[in-house]
């Protein structure tokens, strides 16, 4: 079992990608493996047969516990007990009521049990077996209170397990909101020249690559060049100190069935409208289908989490950790500004920048988001010679 992750200590298996006794070669997608993070393809790490498999799909395996051999034709896989998995046995037990209600067997209740009238009639309607009840009135006598007590555990809802990636999604949000000192900066940008940008660039690459760039793609590209000029938005907070990254590597937060996730796109400063729009599209793809690769998920120093596409005007992002912010955009809309005194109609953004104060202070962060800011609204000049 790979460690995909620092501090993993274990691994689902959700599936073999090969039977027993088939060839695989080095590179060839072998199994899948779900992570706290998300469900990733595990490529084969070298040439030969898959032999001796010892995990079924399901299985959850300490990370470098042997589970397959790749081995060579007509190789053997070695002969080796199988580790006992030492299981931990899950016990339920019939809910109580705080009111002292507990059950005891049926021969210590019986048909004897004293029982008031009203608590008889309650039983019937509520469809409660009164035997197994002690009450909790005199000599043992089973009250209304006993009923419903009883009634209400058996129509109690178990609550829903949590998937990997919805676990760590709470996890992570809540360890980011009370340890980060987050504050936030919002800005109203005129969208006007982004659209303009966006209906150009979205039949370049369409033509080009058959991708329609979309508004996400032009702000990557943006924020990729303006992180550039504001590297203290680009940094980390170590416990130590601030570690200013030598990359920009901006996420994508993408909605999946039970969560999101935030793939990355590397080297964001030096890339095209098109090769962002290739990128987000081959993430998105494997995201929504839980096939992103470990080195997906990797790397990210800034964040962007766009709602527009769900009719958001403007929200508050939470940061994640070890970044020091993450840009919150909402819709595009038609909204009332003022032009030279008088009041136009024109198409705005809003932007919401959360920031770790730890790394950054307000005036950094005002300064970065006046330079995005500046850039939408002269898009074509950071595009020359993309």
């Amino acid at each position: 079992m790979p460690a995909l992750e620092m501090a993993q200590e274990t691994g689902k298996l959700i599936a073999w990608l090969k039977k027993e006794g088939e060839p695989v070669a080095k590179g060839e997608p072998l199994l899948e493996i779900e992570t706290d993070k998300a469900v990733m393809e595990i490529e084969s790490p070298g040439d030969g047969v898959l032999g001796g498999i010892k995990a079924a799909a399901g299985a959850e395996i300490p990370v470098g516990q042997t589970i397959a051999w790749i081995l060579a034709p007509g190789e053997k896989p070695p002969t080796q007990e199988a580790r006992a998995e030492s299981g931990r046995r899950i016990e339920s037990a019939a809910a109580t009521a705080s009111s002292g209600v507990t059950t005891a067997p049926a021969s210590a209740a019986g048909s004897l049990a004293r029982i008031s009238p009203k608590a008889r009639r309650l039983a019937k309607e509520q469809g409660v077996d009164l035997a197994g009840i002690r009450g909790s009135g005199p000599e043992g006598e089973i009250l209304a209170s006993d009923i419903l007590a009883v009634a209400q555990a058996k129509s109690a809802t178990p609550p829903n397990p949590l998937s990997a990636i919805a676990r760590l999604m709470a996890e992570r949000t809540t360890q980011s909101w009370t340890s980060i000192p987050h504050f936030f900066v919002t800005r109203q940008a005129d969208a006007g020249p982004l659209n303009e940008a966006r209906e150009q660039w979205a039949a370049a690459t369409e033509k080009a690559q058959g991708i329609r760039a979309t508004h996400s793609d032009l702000l990557v590209m943006l924020l990729g060049r303006v992180l550039k000029r504001h590297p203290r938005l680009n940094s980390s907070w170590t416990g130590e100190g601030i570690r200013a990254n030598s990359e920009v590597n901006i996420g994508l937060a993408i909605a999946v069935e039970d969560g999101v996730v935030a793939p990355v796109i590397h080297h964001a400063d030096h890339l095209s409208v098109s090769e962002v729009a290739t990128q987000r599209r081959e993430l998105s793809e494997r995201a929504r289908a839980g096939k992103l690769h470990p080195q997906d998920l990797a790397g990210g120093t800034f964040t962007i989490s766009n709602l527009g596409m769900f009719n958001v005007d403007a929200f508050s992002a939470i940061i994640i950790p070890p970044q020091a912010a993450i840009l919150a955009v909402g819709r595009i809309a038609d909204r009332v500004v003022a032009r030279e005194g008088k009041p136009v109609v024109r198409p705005t953004i809003s932007l919401t920048l959360s920031v770790d104060h730890r790394v950054a202070d307000g005036a950094k962060a005002a300064r970065f988001l006046d330079d995005l800011v500046q850039a939408l609204q002269t898009p074509d000049q950071w595009f020359e010679g993309c």
